[in-house]
Formats: C-alpha cells, sequence, structure tokens
C-alpha cells in the first residue's frame, strides 16, 4: 500500500471506523483493583477513538466448560458471544492468584479461540509480587489462539499503588495506564487492518489464511 500525502494514523482511521474495544474483568471482588484500573484505561481509550464495553465475569454465569457439551445457550451467553466476534481488541484484568491466572478467566479463554485470533491484547494484574508470571500465562493463552500482545502490562500491587478511596497514588502507574489507552487503539487498528486485508484478499502467505472463506 502507497502512502503518499496522508500520515498511516490517519489513513487507518479513515479505514477502520467504531473500533471496538473490550475489557473482562475476571475478579470476583466487589471493589476489585483490577476491574478499576481496566475501567480507567477503558475510559482513556475512549479518547484514541475507541467504542469501549467493560465485562464483569462475576456477573455472567459461564459454567466450566466441558468440550464434551455443546457451547452454553443462555442468553447472557450468546451476548457475550456476539460482543467476542465483534470486538477489535482486548484487555484482559486479573488478580494474581498463585503466579497464574484467576479460574474465572482461565475458564473464560477456554470457551473460546476462533473469536481472538488477529486481534491484540493488553494485560492487567492485580498482585503483590509483580505479575509476571501471571501475564506470561495469559499471553502465552492468546498466541495459542493466534492473537498479538502488547509487549508490557500493568501491574497493580493496591497497598502501593492506591490510596483508601482507590485514587492512584504512584505517577509510574498512572503514566503506564496512559501509555495502554493510546497504544491498544493505536497499535490495533494498524494490525486489525491488515489482518483484515489479509482475510478479504484470501492472501497465502500470511497465517490470516486459515481464517478465509
Amino acid at each position: 500500500m502507497e502512502i503518499r500525502d496522508e500520515s498511516l494514523i490517519s489513513l487507518i482511521n479513515k479505514k477502520i471506523t467504531g473500533f471496538k474495544l473490550l475489557g473482562i474483568g475476571s475478579s470476583l471482588r466487589k471493589n476489585s483493583s483490577s476491574n478499576r484500573i481496566l475501567r480507567m484505561v477503558l475510559e482513556k481509550s475512549q479518547r484514541y477513538g475507541a467504542e469501549t464495553k467493560l465485562i464483569e465475569l462475576r456477573e455472567i454465569n459461564l459454567p466450566i466448560f466441558n468440550p464434551n457439551k455443546p457451547r452454553e445457550t443462555s442468553d447472557d451467553i450468546k451476548k457475550l458471544n456476539d460482543q467476542m466476534i465483534n470486538a477489535d481488541a482486548f484487555i484482559l484484568a486479573t488478580p494474581d492468584y498463585h503466579g497464574s491466572m484467576s479460574g474465572g478467566m482461565k475458564n473464560f479463554l477456554d470457551y473460546y479461540w476462533y473469536e481472538l485470533s488477529g486481534k491484540i491484547f493488553g494485560y492487567i494484574v492485580s498482585s503483590h509480587e509483580k505479575g509476571l508470571t501471571v501475564m506470561d500465562h495469559m499471553r502465552t493463552a492468546i498466541r495459542q489462539c493466534y492473537g498479538w500482545s502488547l509487549p508490557y502490562g500493568l501491574s497493580i500491587h493496591a497497598e502501593n499503588d492506591l490510596d483508601e478511596h482507590y485514587n492512584i497514588n504512584n505517577p509510574q502507574l498512572q503514566s503506564r495506564i496512559e501509555n495502554m489507552s493510546r497504544d491498544i487503539v493505536t497499535y490495533g487498528k494498524l494490525l486489525r487492518m491488515q489482518f483484515l486485508h489479509d482475510v478479504n484478499n484470501k492472501e497465502p502467505t500470511t497465517f490470516a489464511f486459515q481464517f478465509t472463506k
């Protein structure tokens, strides 16, 4: 694609309208710090042209995935399936449970793969130990579904990063929230545009070819 007078980002904004960013919060805590930061990122991402939606798994009855049974077909799950298909990018938020993601997040990911392919992901972890292995486990799951990941994530230590009113008191965390809010949309549009182009044109020299119909 030859680009002359227009910048790449300007061109992408014309090609992709209504960029949909879906946040998945997996904590069961009512005042979860990971879900709170997820809301902040989604809200700030709207400034860069994202249409955002937050899904808290504690509000959805999602049974343990059983590959021997057909997918659940409740109204909640049908709505969730539609949102997964239509999303252009995701942010996954979880607490750190024994160095890995929550059971709710793992169960959620077990339900999907095709819906995650060719899309970009950001990660938020609430942890007392930086949550690096937690992010690695989520990245591994997404890689197996042919999804891309931002090269960094947000690690929250609630006692150090938030005050008693859950306001951020760590400037470094605030800066990284700003970064993710911008990057998930900017890079998400780049990757999504190319993936859809490859699928629609049945480009045989890319992994996207397996998704052509």
